[in-house]
């Protein structure tokens, strides 16, 4: 058997290239290596560590050359004012202590509470005190769930002279014929499950105990039948929502177990729309099966105008196919970079690594976003193309400088290389002032379905996930505006029954300020 040495070729070029072969074999396997750390780190961070995206600039040293804008930057730290009391403590800003007033909408019980008449004498001289003022604390008293029955007392009237002619006072319209919810009742489950993340079988034991005799699968009709009731109400706010030119749109797994053609285990999808004028904010649920291009293309129908997304791509058909122009979102570029120094772990090297200064090339365009806040748009813009256009500028020079040398599996390359694809959307928001970012509020308006989905896991049928769609759509949109969801569902599911023409359907929509919940008992 020859040795190791042996087996070595004698000619010097073969020699050569056997070492180059072995030496890319190296640089492959040790590459490879550090994608498995990385991906070691991250799991780690991920399951002990906090998951926070927040990236303070504050306390890492600048690794290029933003002189005017870190001077900017700073002026915009300390013009920061804030519309909560505070107070200086030294170099620091302290919220000011002190427990809030209680609204003012509440009802008032007055508890007067006086000196008895043995202590109304003075302790220096006995003589007798008059009452000068009074001083007033507040409490909070919560009663229980208070359960009363509605009894409709029908009149029958007849004709004493013929005696024919009997008559039955009608009873009102009911949100569901037949059934003793009344619209209390219905939005009180409503909004025990879709706000409070309560399932069925909980709000079941929760009748049980109050010894009424209503089961999850009563509940479950109830919900798919209110659902079906505010179909009205949808139809007309998805028709202004897409009159408006710029929308945001996300989706997240749901299960349903009984599908069609589907296994229980099998995911479908909850999306959702963000949009509509200023002032009139509205958020759409909708439930699909698949996670296919055809879904936006039926969701969208004819809308043009600005689409902000994230990265998936079963955008573009619909994109391509109308007058869109998409929107890329700043925060998953953020979060990928996020995640790429997370994965280096806790070493001195992080310090320089080129995901540290990503994400302090993009935390300086949030600086100048947290400024325009509360701007017009028109100053908003401006504000933009003065500062945020520079750090893109600059920022498209570093990934030029850097992508071509970065490894592609490493989490640096891969959040490198889904920015460069990103890029040409991830600008279109300087160009308007009416344009976000991110698409972070989009993912703020899915989130009460997945906290949600955490409670009650999946839906039954699929009709239950189209109606808990709806019922979601018109809460988040009346929260969106300001509107007490349980008061609202209460008006409509008392006043939707009774219309009778599209004017009465358009008043009871959670984005006309004419409705006045303050009546509804």
């Amino acid at each position: 058997m020859k040795s190791a040495a042996e087996s070595l070729p004698n000619d010097l070029d073969e020699l050569k290239e056997m070492v180059l072969q072995q030496q890319a074999k190296l640089d492959h396997q040790s590459d490879y290596i550090h994608q498995l750390i990385e991906a070691i780190k991250l799991a780690r961070h991920q399951h002990f560590g906090t998951r926070s995206e927040k990236f303070n600039t504050e306390q890492l040293s600048l690794l290029f050359n933003e002189a005017e804008i870190l001077a900017d930057h700073e002026s915009d730290e300390q013009d920061d004012d804030s519309e909560e009391e505070t107070t200086t403590v030294g170099p620091y800003k302290r919220r000011k202590g002190g427990r809030k007033k209680l609204p003012d909408h509440y009802p008032r019980i007055d508890v007067v509470h006086v000196l008895e008449e043995s202590d109304c004498h003075c302790d220096h001289c006995q003589g007798e005190l008059a009452e000068m003022g009074e001083k007033v604390s507040e409490q909070i008293d919560l009663v229980p769930l208070t359960v009363r029955v509605i009894r409709n007392i029908r009149k029958t009237y007849h004709c004493p002279d013929c005696e024919n002619g009997i008559k039955t006072a009608p009873l009102p319209k009911q949100p569901i014929p037949g059934s003793i919810a009344s619209p209390g009742t219905l939005a009180h489950v409503a909004v025990n499950k879709y706000i409070n993340g309560m399932p069925l079988y909980r709000q079941e034991t929760e009748f049980k105990r109050l010894d009424i005799p209503l089961t999850r699968s009563t509940l479950a009709t109830w919900m798919i039948k209110a659902g079906i009731l505010v179909q009205p109400l949808i139809n007309l706010l998805r028709e202004t929502m897409l009159d408006y030119d710029v929308l945001q749109m996300d989706e997240t797994r749901c299960q349903v177990l009984k599908e069609p053609g589907k296994t229980p285990q099998s995911q479908s999808y909850m999306w959702v729309q963000r949009g509509g004028p200023p002032g009139s904010l509205i958020i759409l649920f909708d439930y699909a099966p698949t996670r296919s291009q055809e879904v936006p293309v039926e969701l969208l129908g004819d809308y043009a105008g600005y689409l902000q997304i994230d990265g998936y791509e079963g955008y573009n058909k619909i994109c391509a196919q109308n007058e869109i122009v998409p929107l890329g979102c700043m925060a998953h570029v953020r979060r990928k970079f996020d995640q790429a120094l997370k994965a280096q772990g806790k070493h001195k090297h992080r310090k320089g690594s080129l995901a540290q200064q990503a994400l302090q090339r993009i935390q300086l365009l949030y600086k100048i976003e947290k400024q325009a806040k509360h701007m017009s748009d028109e100053q908003r813009i401006e504000l933009r193309q003065s500062r945020a256009v520079p750090v893109l500028e600059g920022l498209r020079e570093w990934l030029n400088q850097h992508l071509p040398v970065v490894v592609k599996q490493s989490a640096s390359g891969k959040a490198m290389h889904y920015m460069d694809k990103q890029w040409p959307r991830l600008t279109v928001y300087t160009e308007d002032g009416s344009l976000n970012i991110d698409n972070n509020l989009c993912e703020n308006a899915i989130r009460p379905f997945v906290i949600g989905r955490k409670n009650h896991l999946f839906s039954d049928t699929v009709s239950g996930a189209k109606a808990s769609a709806n019922l979601y759509s018109l809460i988040e949109t009346a929260k969106a505006n300001d509107i007490e969801p349980y008061a609202y569902l209460k008006h409509v599911f008392t006043e939707l029954p009774k219309v009778t023409c599209l004017e009465d359907i358009e008043a009871l929509l959670p984005i006309q300020p004419v409705i006045d919940l303050d009546q509804v008992a």
